[in-house]
């Protein structure tokens, strides 16, 4: 049994006869070639374990190269006690270390076996060949594993063995191309030490080719050769050319997948808006089940001309979605056709993908648009599949100041209307703008921006996954599950309703304090249906957005959950329980008064009180910003609200200004420190500003509280 590197596995199974079977000799090999890739001493002939080897070895290279079985899993921490042992006989180990070699053997075998376990770690060999071993194949024949290949690519998909959940091919494919270029630079730097400082047992690679008449060409082929070869001795012999060539479309690569650029670029979407792949985004506003999938794809107008291409453009798109190949049809054509509904959403989100790409590329088109569409799909994501406006996501790309409350707002999708882009009129304009008294000539400039966005929406709307009537535009049920398949791909969180149903309070809320309104309270509306709408459901909800988040760098964005409520219909003994919530407590009050229900006023602790009034503050300042953005442009008048609002509630605070200033302070610190700010700058009073300024000085120097989402309206 010879391997293909002099990593002393003959030396090792001569000594040790009990690992010289078929699997054993196979781990053994797999063992020790990786240890001596790692750079272990073979001076004795043998790679000598060291405790971080033996950590790297076990936990990181073998569940990314080796497929075994869960009854071969104790021999590779066997070979290790095995190896340690003939070290220790040639008097490289005493009696110290060799102990503490063997506890780092025995300390790593739950991570191992968790690592050797985990979907994360597969890579398109390990799950063909764990395929084949659970069918009884004879991995170590190569005619036997071709056979399997065949067999396996003639049977029906729906037939076939899954990915584990939640595992997209995607993964799969990702694991294995960046496995196989850790292999290469392992080899690499094997022989860089092979020259460097040779090793008395020699060369661990054999001897490369460089006298050959094209030593570099021959060199990458040769390493690819031994890479191909151990990656064979440990899954299945003959599976990695069989995958590169025949069967290359039942392991596809990066360039087989076109959504996983478009996935890529919506993880950066993500993490410029939240800054944490983990942050969940809402779920859809429709989850169609998965069998009707086939039917929303095949009734989409791009997927079906792709699937019967009739001119040049169609046929290049079809080719880069995979229904075409040089050679006749490509695999997407029977995905097309036989498809499971996980790979029909990867063929959807492919089409999507390419179109992306394609729109990037069109010189008729504004490329101000063009370039931001992948912006553009995870913000329709992102709103819970609510539908916008054409119109008002222009000037927000144009820079326009729209009101904050109108920003995710969903709008009304008319019944019909023409086929072609028509900006709305000005006072339609003002209203979805929240900008007064927009003229004609202010309609005819963002005519131009909105047609350009509407072109890019028209030209995705027949791959099925976005529609557009009028004015409104969205994604339809097939948008949104392409979109949840692309990002989840991406190792993005997105959440459905199952999911929230088994959330608890604190974990929705979590959730819902990051999303657009609309989707918020559709959101904390259902997990509330599902509980039935008790009061201790009510209970638990009310005090995760209250007092449980008191202090939080969040807190302000929790309890403006509140608002999103239906307190109508809670019941009063839950909101009458809240009412000495030290946070929510005056929200409460505010929701049972405008249900006609009697309270106490000393029941609301002054801390709800003071929280309430500053949340007042806040929402007063982000209106003052908006009026005086549109003062600045000549179409509004403005005068700041809040130094009103502020001498309002401090003609009635016990204490007057000074006690209120230092009530706000203690209720939110990090809210307080920018609406002190504000007062600070905008109240015509001296005494009121220097007691902000005073009041705000005497805090710690916590920064802005806001973590709403950037919205990014050009690269």
């Amino acid at each position: 049994m010879n391997s293909a590197l002099n990593s002393g596995l003959d030396v090792f199974l001569r000594g040790t006869p009990e690992f010289d079977t078929p699997s054993s000799g196979r781990i053994a090999d797999a063992v020790l070639a990786l240890l001596a890739l790692r750079g272990a001493d073979r001076r004795t002939g043998l790679p000598e374990p060291t405790p971080d080897l033996v950590h790297t070895v076990l936990l990181e290279d073998v569940p990314a190269y080796v497929c075994a079985t869960p009854q071969e899993l104790p021999v590779f921490p066997a070979v290790l006690t095995a190896l340690a042992g003939r070290v220790r006989a040639t008097g490289r180990l005493n009696a110290k270390r060799h102990a503490r070699l063997l506890a780092s053997i025995e300390d790593a075998v739950p991570g191992f076996e968790r690592a050797m376990t985990d979907p994360e770690n597969l890579t398109w060999s390990r799950w063909y060949a764990s395929l084949m071993r659970t069918d009884g194949t004879a991995v170590d024949d190569p005619a036997a594993v071709r056979e399997w290949l065949a067999a396996y690519d003639r049977s029906p998909r729906s037939g076939r063995p899954v990915l584990p959940a939640a595992l997209h091919r995607s993964d799969v494919t990702t694991r294995t191309f960046a496995t196989r270029v850790l292999l290469t630079e392992a080899l690499l730097a094997a022989f860089a030490r092979d020259l460097d400082k040779p090793s008395p047992a020699g060369a661990l690679l054999p001897a490369l080719p460089l006298d050959a008449p094209d030593p570099e060409e021959a060199f990458v082929r040769e390493l690819e050769r031994i890479g191909t070869h151990l990656l064979d001795r440990w899954t299945a012999v003959g599976l990695t050319e069989a995958l590169a060539g025949p069967y290359v479309h039942l392991a596809p690569g990066p360039e087989s997948l076109p959504h996983v650029v478009l996935a890529d670029t919506l993880l950066d979407e993500h993490l410029d808006y939240y800054g944490d792949a983990t942050v969940p985004l809402p779920p859809p506003l429709v989850e169609p089940p998965p069998d009707e999938l086939p039917g929303l794809l095949h009734a989409a107008a791009l997927p079906a001309a792709l699937a019967a291409p009739t001119d040049d453009e169609t046929r290049e798109l079809a080719e880069q979605c995979g229904f075409l190949t040089p050679d006749g049809p490509g695999p997407a054509a029977a995905v097309w056709t036989d498809g499971t509904p996980q790979e029909l959403l990867e063929l959807g989100a492919d089409i999507l993908a390419a179109v992306v790409v394609q729109l990037a590329g069109e010189p008729d088109m504004d490329e101000e648009y063009t370039r931001d569409t992948a912006h553009l799909l995870y913000v329709l994501y992102q709103r819970g599949g609510t539908a916008d406006s054409v119109a008002r996501k222009a000037a927000e790309f144009e820079a326009w100041m729209v009101a904050p409350n109108l920003e995710d707002t969903p709008v009304p999708v008319p019944d019909t209307a023409a086929a072609a882009y028509t900006t709305p009129a000005p006072e339609e304009l003002s209203a979805l703008l929240g900008i007064p008294g927009l003229n004609k000539e202010d309609r005819a400039a963002l005519d131009g921006p909105a047609r350009s966005l509407a072109a890019v929406v028209d030209r995705l709307t027949p791959t099925g996954c976005l529609f557009r009537t009028g004015d409104a535009f969205g994604l339809t049920p097939l948008g949104g599950a392409v979109l949840r398949y692309a990002l989840t791909g991406a190792d993005i969180t997105v959440s459905d309703s199952a999911a929230v149903a088994a959330w608890d309070a604190a974990t929705v809320v979590r959730a819902a304090e990051n999303w657009p309104r609309d989707p918020a309270s559709r959101t904390l509306a259902f997990w509330l249906g599902r509980r039935e709408g008790t009061a201790e459901a009510w209970g638990e909800l009310l005090r995760a957005i209250g007092s449980e988040n008191r202090g939080t760098f969040a807190a302000a964005a929790t309890r403006a959950l509140f608002t999103r409520l239906d307190t109508e219909t809670a019941p009063p003994e839950a909101l009458r329980a809240a009412l000495t919530d030290p946070v929510l407590g005056a929200y409460v009050e505010q929701a049972l008064r405008a249900r006609g229900e009697k309270t106490e006023e000393e029941q609301v602790p002054a801390s709800a009180r003071a929280t309430l009034i500053l949340d007042e503050l806040d929402t007063c300042s982000v209106k003052d910003q908006h009026r005086e953005f549109l003062a600045e442009s000549d179409l509004e008048e403005a005068a700041p609200d809040l130094p009103a609002m502020f001498d309002t509630a401090a003609a009635v605070w016990p204490g007057g200004a000074p006690a209120l200033l230092t009530a706000l302070a203690q209720a939110d610190a990090h809210l307080a420190q920018w609406v002190l700010d504000v007062l600070r700058t905008t109240h015509p009073d001296p005494h009121v500003t220097d007691l902000a300024a005073r009041t705000a000085c005497s805090m710690s120097p916590y920064g802005p509280h806001r973590q709403r989402k950037r919205k990014r309206h050009r690269r």
